[in-house]
C-alpha cells in the first residue's frame, strides 16, 4: 500500500471542550497534529465527539462522517437476522458443521467481515496498517462491547495496529488456520460507483500495492487456506491459481488450499 503522508492531510479535533485532553492524547498516540481553527483546515479531521470517533472530510462537497458501528446498520441487521454458515464468506473460510477456525484478517479495514466471522463463532485476529483506521475500528469495537448482545462476539475479535507483511515476517506462536485478505478494490472508471467510505480511506491511505506479496506471505504461514476477496470481475492476485472460487453478486472469494 502506498500510504499518503497523514500529517499533511489530517488532524485531530473534538466537538466538546471536555474532550480536549482525550483529543491531545489521541493526537500524540497517532503522531498527528491537533486541529487549530486559525490554521489551514486539512482535508480530513479525525474528530472526537461525545458519542464516537469520526473521520470527517472538509471542504466543498464534503460528505457525512465515517465511523465504525457494529450496533446498527447493515452489519448488525445481518447479525440479528441470523448470519448463516451458508453465506459465501462462511463457505470460503471453511465453516462446516460446528467447526469454527481461527482466522487472521490481514486487511481489517472497518471490520465488517471480521465481525460477521466472529458472529459465526470464529476467533478473529485483525490487522490494520493505517493507525487512523485502526483507531476508528478500536473505537467501534469498544462501544459495541458495552452492548450485552454483542459482548460475546466482540470478545472473539482482537485488533493489532501494524503492517501485515512485517507481522507475518516476524510471526511467532501457532500458525493461523485461515488467512483472510481483502485488498483495496482497484480504481473504477466511474468514481460515483465507489462508496463514500472507500473514497475517504483511499484518500487517507492510498492504494494497496503489495497485495501479491501479502498473498505469498500468507500462503507460507497458513495451515489450512487463504481466502482473498475480490470484485466479481477483477483479475486474481498474481501468484498460484486459486483452488476454487465462491462468487456473489458483487464480489467473489478466491480460495487457496494448503
Amino acid at each position: 500500500m502506498t500510504t499518503s503522508n497523514p500529517e499533511s492531510i489530517i488532524a485531530v479535533s473534538h466537538t466538546d471542550p471536555d474532550l480536549a485532553n482525550k483529543a491531545l492524547a489521541l493526537a500524540t498516540q497517532l503522531n498527528l497534529p491537533l486541529y487549530k481553527p486559525e490554521e489551514n483546515t486539512p482535508a480530513l479531521l479525525l474528530t472526537l465527539t461525545p458519542d464516537r470517533l469520526e473521520l470527517r472530510q472538509t471542504g466543498k462537497g464534503a460528505e457525512g462522517p465515517l465511523f465504525v458501528d457494529f450496533t446498527g446498520g447493515a452489519v448488525d441487521y445481518r447479525r440479528r437476522q441470523g448470519t448463516s454458515r451458508k453465506e459465501a464468506i462462511a463457505r470460503a473460510v471453511g465453516l462446516k458443521g460446528g467447526t469454527s477456525p481461527v482466522v487472521l484478517d490481514l486487511t481489517a479495514g472497518l471490520g465488517r467481515d471480521s465481525f460477521i466471522l466472529a458472529s459465526l463463532g470464529c476467533m478473529v485476529q485483525m490487522v490494520e496498517r493505517s493507525p487512523v483506521v485502526a483507531a476508528l475500528l478500536a473505537d467501534g469495537i469498544e462501544r459495541a462491547r458495552q452492548k450485552p448482545p454483542l459482548t460475546e462476539i466482540m470478545d472473539r475479535l482482537n485488533l493489532i495496529a501494524g503492517d501485515s507483511l512485517n507481522i507475518l515476517s516476524h510471526w511467532q506462536g501457532p500458525h493461523p488456520e485461515v488467512v483472510y485478505i481483502d485488498p483495496m478494490y482497484p480504481h473504477r472508471s466511474k468514481s460515483a460507483l465507489v462508496k463514500k467510505e472507500m473514497r475517504l480511506i483511499r484518500l487517507l491511505v492510498g492504494d494497496d500495492e503489495d497485495s501479491d506479496q501479502l498473498l505469498a506471505a500468507a500462503l507460507a504461514i497458513v495451515t489450512r487456506r487463504v481466502v482473498v476477496k475480490r470484485p466479481r470481475l477483477a483479475p486474481a492476485l498474481h501468484g498460484p491459481e486459486a483452488n476454487f472460487t465462491i462468487s456473489g453478486k458483487n464480489s467473489r472469494f478466491d480460495v487457496y488450499l494448503i
